[in-house]
């Protein structure tokens, strides 16, 4: 299993998707890797059931294949594009899901792994990696499950209170998709900062008492999903205590918590429980979540509600009744980095540059957005190996909006993991909005294409 090269340039710690895609990337460029994956060595993770590199452990399907209208099937083209060996190894294992890309999961890490045992430039070797190396080239891509010495090791390099706790997530919803004649944009008391929006900082969704009781019911008694074994003991992270929780707690308790009215003016005169400029009985606010402007978030709507009933539910909310969701709420063990705050533009280490990190502990959700960041990853360091300048894709291309989020175009007080959405993109407001999804795609293949031509970033097969 392992390959008898001994000397390496770069050294990938963690064998799953970013790690298998990194070390490919690194070794076709002629560069040679050392992957250090802890399974095998005797060790487990309480997720994995096998030692295989690139295992799936939860879902085997890697999303939407269409490349003309989703922006994971978008993402799927341009890796293609790169040679991703996920792409190709997802290719030999495919089994039938429609539109849809899925795995049989077993052929999928075998021939992942058969590539990567196979590669001259690749030593594969079972070890479990306990601190981040002080010195040389390194990738760290060991997922949300990062064992508890290195978690600790990163920490302490990050100045990160932890890393490992339970992530909870509010939606994010389409900008466009909210009915701004129902709701409107104004910070509480009117009080700004240099940073506001002309109009404020927040998106005001008001509820009479009827429908606030209606919703907090629905809180109460939705259907949510269940912590698996493993996640038991991992307290919630400071500030985000589940909506549903602080719900049960009492029918007042969310009136005077995220969803309390005062200082709020509301300017309809809808009915005689919002009399013109008086504060509305209870409100939903949503916050700006990236600087394009394209998504904001619930705040304080941190959820563990099944998916089902979180589009049910929030859809009673006046303005949100088609709200289009670029992530729904969750609540799960997650092992993530604030990435803009202690990464830069190239996925490095700001306090040790020699690091780099890749895949879903970066702050990425999805099989194939963590496969993507260990693909730049990977080209990142081939680039800096040959002492050259590395330009990053386009913005305006899923890769680039991907990276562009995770390296700096989200905020780092409210960074949260994100799969790749058509939010992350530069905004086309010109086009028409049925329209808008094939002209984002369009734009990104034009606009990949030309930043292959210009970086010679592709490489022969």
């Amino acid at each position: 299993m392992t390959n008898t090269v001994q000397a390496y340039d770069v050294h990938i710690i963690g064998g799953g998707l970013a790690g298998s895609e990194a070390a490919w990337q690194l070794a076709r460029r002629g560069v040679k890797v050392r992957l250090s994956e802890m399974r095998g060595s005797g060790e487990m993770t309480p997720a994995h059931q096998t030692d295989g590199l690139a295992e799936l452990v939860c879902s085997n399907s890697f999303r939407s294949d269409d490349d003309t209208k989703n922006a994971v099937g978008l993402l799927h083209h341009e890796m293609r594009e790169l040679d991703s060996i996920i792409m190709r190894g997802g290719e030999v294992a495919r089994v039938p899901a429609g539109s849809a890309m899925a795995v049989d999961r077993d052929v999928f890490s075998a021939e992942v792994q058969k590539e990567l045992d196979a590669h001259p430039n690749i030593t594969v070797v079972r070890e479990r990696v306990d601190a981040l190396p002080e010195a040389g080239l390194t990738i760290v891509s060991t997922g949300p499950l990062t064992a508890q010495n290195l978690a600790q090791s990163i920490v302490a390099a990050t100045g990160e209170e932890r890393l490992a706790f339970f992530d909870a997530i509010a939606p994010i919803i389409h900008r466009d998709s909210i009915d701004m004649s129902k709701c409107w944009i104004q910070s509480r008391w009117d009080k700004r900062t240099a940073a506001s929006n002309e109009e404020g900082d927040y998106i005001n969704c008001p509820m009479t008492k009827e429908q606030y009781i209606a919703f907090h019911t629905g809180l109460v008694e939705g259907d949510k999903t269940e912590f698996k074994e493993w996640e038991k003991d991992t307290p919630y992270f400071d500030g985000c205590m589940p909506i549903e929780v602080m719900a049960a707690r009492g029918v007042e308790t969310l009136r005077y918590g995220p969803m309390k009215g005062v200082g709020l003016d509301n300017p309809f005169d809808t009915n005689e429980e919002f009399p013109q400029g008086r504060w509305p009985y209870a409100v939903v606010q949503l916050r700006q979540d990236n600087k394009l402007g394209t998504l904001w978030n619930m705040v304080g709507f941190q959820t563990k509600l099944k998916y089902g009933a979180q589009v049910e539910l929030f859809r009673t909310i006046p303005g949100l009744e088609n709200a289009e969701f670029a992530r729904l709420g969750g609540l799960h063990r997650n092992t993530f980095l604030n990435s803009p705050q202690v990464l830069d533009r190239q996925l490095r280490l700001k306090a040790a540059p020699h690091v780099r990190f890749a895949g879903q502990v970066t702050g990425c959700e999805g099989y194939v957005e963590s496969a993507a960041i260990g693909l730049v990853a990977g080209m990142m360091t081939a680039g800096e190996l040959a002492g050259r300048k590395w330009t990053a894709p386009p913005a305006s291309t899923a890769l680039g909006a991907l990276l562009s989020h995770i390296t700096g175009d989200a905020e780092a007080a409210t960074f949260q993991p994100m799969n790749v959405n058509f939010g992350l993109f530069p905004p086309l407001h010109e086009v028409k909005k049925k329209q808008r999804k094939e002209a984002y795609t369009s734009r990104a293949k034009a606009d990949l294409q030309d930043w292959l031509t210009s970086s010679e970033e592709r490489v022969p097969a």
